[in-house]
């Protein structure tokens, strides 16, 4: 028996536990031998990767230390006693086996990955060799199976009326954060969208960052469910509910490996919307030469893969191709995107033309799957509750219900203008790269950190003038975006 300890160590996504070395009933070859137990306490039980500490003053004899993930995940309090036990590989590594082997995997066979997945019975190194045998071939049935699969591994939302939207970006373009204005408008035409967001993986800025400049956003499943029958909508973020658990994991594995591909997207996508109890969804694909999709090939077959999947799932989605060649709006990071809507909301004359735009076409396809509106009239409408201020008072409403944010985020005040090096006009933009600028700059974890657009393709500048500004709040933070902008800019310039 161990008494169980929390350790301050956050070891996400994995559950990990810690022994001392001496000072227990463990000699050390077993504790080399352990190197994923069985954590049990009464009902509850985990998975964990067991380290071994040399440092005698970290944990007393007899206890065992939890890090962060796996006390949370494991539920029982400090002092509970707990059996340790080796764990048992996970019976669908067989399957996964079988799918490294070039086999097609069942319905049966993914629905116990994904369980085991989300039970955190895999090690990364198990998952990646999932992913890398997925990503060398899956086929649309298994694609649904994913999705499903995933869908059902977490908690479900469940809405009352046949009609519940919801909309998602792709990704890939900095400052595109449009669903800040399409969900007020929606809500203030009276559809019901909660639209639960998820925080940035590998972005400048998630919906829920920056939606958490604003207001609290993590919200409990009861909680989204009062926002939403009093308001129609909501702007949370998904992982507090725990929808599509899984895809969460898949996801910290995924981006340091650099694989997304086009079925595990649709899966990553459909699961959480299906899970979020949507009926009807809006998905906005930007194609261009440093986004996610970089052809109209690569967008129709994705298009294609996405329509099949959700006709499967019974839900009815329209997937529009929009312009992914630069970045939209002037903001990148949570304080400044969060400037940029509210800009927009509130029709002040210097808002950001393109994010308003788009916001709008993207709002109008929304509307238009409401079968009280005239075909063809959900621009219009859309544009009608922005223009007179519906929109935006919904906007306040949706703050007020969800609450303040946890902290108050100001513009980072250490600043650096990156200037045009000739005179010419601005070609290209590498959203890419300006991404990572802006992520060096500490955005989203700081949120005043990112960048600040002065200039948009098709503008004509003088040598020397900013093309635009890096904020940070640490000096660290600055150093590290300068010196990846002097490397490349990330702009452009014919003469």
């Amino acid at each position: 028996m161990f008494i169980i300890r929390p350790v301050a160590i956050d070891t996400y996504p994995e559950n990990m536990a810690f022994l001392p070395r001496t000072g227990s009933s463990y000699g050390a070859e077993q504790f080399q031998a352990l190197k994923k137990i069985e954590i049990c306490g009464g009902d509850a039980s985990i998975l964990a990767t067991l380290a071994i500490l040399d440092d005698d003053h970290l944990l007393e004899p007899g206890e065992i230390g939890l890090g962060e993930q796996a006390f949370r995940r494991l539920g029982l309090p400090a002092g509970t006693s707990v059996t340790i036990a080796q764990a048992r590989p996970p019976a669908s590594l067989d399957a996964v086996r079988r799918k490294i082997g070039g086999a097609l995997l069942d319905a049966a066979d993914i629905n116990a990955i994904i369980a085991d997945i989300a039970h955190y019975r895999y090690a990364p190194m198990e998952i990646a060799a999932f992913l890398v045998a997925c990503a060398g071939s899956m086929s649309r049935a298994e694609t649904l199976a994913l999705t499903r699969a995933m869908a059902d591994a977490g908690e479900r939302l469940h809405w009352p009326g046949p009609l519940v939207v919801d909309k998602h970006c792709i990704g890939g373009i900095p400052g595109n954060r449009t669903t800040m204005i399409v969900v007020p408008i929606v809500a203030a035409h009276g559809l019901t969208m909660p639209k639960t967001s998820s925080r940035a993986i590998t972005s400048p800025s998630g919906t829920a960052d920056t939606m958490e400049v604003l207001a609290n956003v993590e919200l409990s499943a009861a909680r989204i469910q009062e926002i939403v029958a009093q308001e129609n909508a909501v702007l949370a973020w998904g992982g507090r509910v725990n929808l599509s658990p899984a895809d969460d994991i898949l996801i910290s594995v995924e981006r340091p490996l650099g694989i997304d591909t086009a079925e595990q997207m649709v899966a990553s996508i459909l699961s959480k919307k299906l899970a979020a109890g949507a009926t009807h969804l809006v998905i906005d694909m930007p194609v261009g030469p440093t986004a996610k999709v970089r052809s109209e090939a690569a967008a129709v077959k994705l298009r294609k893969l996405f329509e099949y999947v959700a006709g499967q799932l019974g839900m009815v989605i329209d997937v529009v191709i929009t312009d992914g060649s630069q970045p939209i709006g002037r903001g990148i990071g949570p304080v400044l995107e969060a400037r940029d809507v509210m800009q927009v909301l509130r029709g002040e004359a210097d808002a950001p033309a393109d994010l308003r735009e788009h916001a709008l076409l993207l709002a109008g396809r929304v509307l238009d799957l409401d079968p009280a509106l005239p075909g063809g009239q959900g621009k219009r409408r859309a544009t009608e509750l922005l223009d007179n201020g519906a929109a935006l008072a919904a906007m306040h409403r949706l703050m007020r219900e969800q609450g303040p944010p946890p902290q108050v985020a100001v513009l980072g005040p250490l600043v650096h203008d990156i200037t045009a090096p000739s005179a010419g006009h601005v070609s290209a933009i590498d959203c890419h790269r300006i991404a990572r600028i802006a992520r060096l700059a500490g955005a989203p974890m700081d949120k005043g950190a990112g960048i600040d657009l002065f200039c948009k393709v098709g503008a004509h500048v003088a040598v020397g003038q900013p093309l635009y500004r890096i904020h940070a709040a640490a000096p660290a933070g600055l150093t590290y975006a300068r010196e990846l902008a002097a490397e490349d800019d990330g702009f452009s310039l014919l003469p």
